[in-house]
């Protein structure tokens, strides 16, 4: 039997909190489990800095693969024998569900924020490299690796398969949602999700859902929306996340400084520090490094990193305020004098984040990011777009909401010495709300 058709003699299972049970039957499959650059997931947390915030949110890149993989299988037994479905990208859909998120690094996107990087990019030359993973894809056929990147960049030409992994309602999300609510501790990321692979149906170019699970769709978006809210931009998280970046970017400038000598030398963010990643230094790098790092930083000379390290590392996060950029830009600049002044650097200390989030949106041609809607299949065959004949997805259709939050430390400016300088740095912060205590 062919390599790519292998079946193992017995299927293995995976005991999983979302899903009960994670099944493998194919060679390929539990091959690309075993490889290096998968195993190296379980060293990358899924939610980041979110476990300063939600003690449980521990679980990693790795469970989230897995549960992906297995939405999509038991998508594709549902599809078996159905109009408009192809068997044979069976294999393909699977490995791009595996492998989507290959190329995240180290607290994901506050890494790449820093370092100004792609885990999509980096996903495609894990795929396409030289590593196990590659070698078993062309193992099953040669330019298999070149489809399962191909999916991963919606360029695939059967855009059915990459619905299946990237749209508004696809195994991604539904198992994202799910999971992060579970490890999280929170109610809002529950939904429906076997009824809603119950009324999946394929078709031409996307997966469409049955008319008669419009409400189990309804529900997965507004958990959808919840979760973005209430966990993924919670602005503790959001803190730890500031001064993340905030430690980055300053070992990035003592880097580039040629009068300042590292006490222990960043030998695993040279490539990152200097512009030129190679892929053999990204797999290197991991959260146990990089915390490893941070760690032993608390004890360098230089008094911003060293401050910054130990308040990530024993969650002494920044307060914050709500800001608007649109109205308070001449307070902003205020402060950012005040700081200097009273020698608290603005651009470490200083910081507004914004978050924004669209929870649901239909096609708008030549916008810049067109959405693929969600469609319903009517009794008669017709399709509907979701937004159509939901009252409550309509009401959030397109809608984007953004939100803006002024970080500082509290303790620096309790100890600033110039008393009116300190009055009027409080004047302002409160003035732009009441002043949030990260807890």
């Amino acid at each position: 039997m062919p390599y790519k058709n292998e079946q193992l003699h017995e299927e293995k299972v995976f005991k999983d909190p979302v899903h009960r049970y994670v099944h493998v039957r194919d060679r390929v499959i539990w091959d690309l489990i075993a490889t290096p650059e998968f195993q190296r997931l379980r060293r990358i947390k899924q939610l980041g800095t979110t476990y300063l915030t939600f003690h449980g949110a521990e679980h990693s890149r790795f469970n989230h693969s897995l549960g992906v993989y297995e939405i999509v299988r038991r998508i594709l037994t549902n599809f078996e024998g159905r109009p408009h479905w192809n068997k044979e990208e069976r294999l393909l859909c699977l490995c791009a569900a595996l492998l989507h998120d290959l190329g995240h690094g180290p607290f994901s996107h506050s890494f790449e924020k820093v370092f100004k990087l792609d885990h999509e990019h980096y996903t495609q030359q894990i795929i396409l490299g030289n590593t196990k993973v590659n070698a078993i894809l062309e193992r099953a056929e040669k330019g298999f690796a070149q489809k399962v990147a191909d999916v991963i960049a919606k360029t695939y030409q059967d855009q059915l398969v990459v619905s299946l992994i990237s749209s508004q309602i696809d195994a991604d999300r539904m198992d994202y949602l799910q999971r992060d609510a579970y490890f999280t501790g929170v109610s809002y990321g529950h939904f429906d999700m076997e009824r809603i692979l119950r009324v999946m149906r394929p078709m031409e170019d996307q997966v469409v859902i049955k008319e008669t699970g419009m409400h189990a769709v309804e529900d997965y978006i507004m958990s959808r929306y919840q979760m973005y809210w209430q966990v993924y931009f919670h602005p503790v998280t959001r803190s730890a996340e500031v001064i993340l970046c905030k430690i980055l970017q300053r070992a990035k400038v003592l880097y580039h400084d040629s009068t300042y000598t590292f006490t222990l030398k960043p030998t695993h963010f040279k490539s990152f520090f200097a512009g030129n990643v190679k892929l053999e230094d990204y797999l290197k790098l991991d959260e146990g490094i990089v915390t490893y790092y941070f760690q032993l930083w608390q004890e360098e000379e230089d008094t911003i990193l060293r401050d910054l390290c130990e308040r990530f590392m024993n969650r002494r996060l920044f307060k914050y305020v709500e800001f608007n950029p649109n109205s308070q830009m001449n307070e902003w600049m205020e402060l950012h004098k005040l700081f200097t002044d009273v020698q608290i650097n603005p651009d470490y200390y200083l910081v507004v984040d914004s978050s924004s989030d669209l929870p649901y949106d239909f096609y708008r041609p030549g916008e810049e990011e067109e959405r693929l809607p969600i469609h319903l299949l009517m009794p008669n065959g017709e399709l509907r777009e979701l937004s159509r004949q939901s009252d409550i997805v309509e009401a959030i259709s397109g809608k984007k909401r953004t939100d803006h939050k002024l970080y500082y430390p509290h303790d620096l400016l309790e100890n600033v010495s110039d008393p009116r300088k300190k009055k009027r740095m409080k004047e302002i912060l409160i003035g732009q709300g009441e002043e949030k205590h990260v807890n």
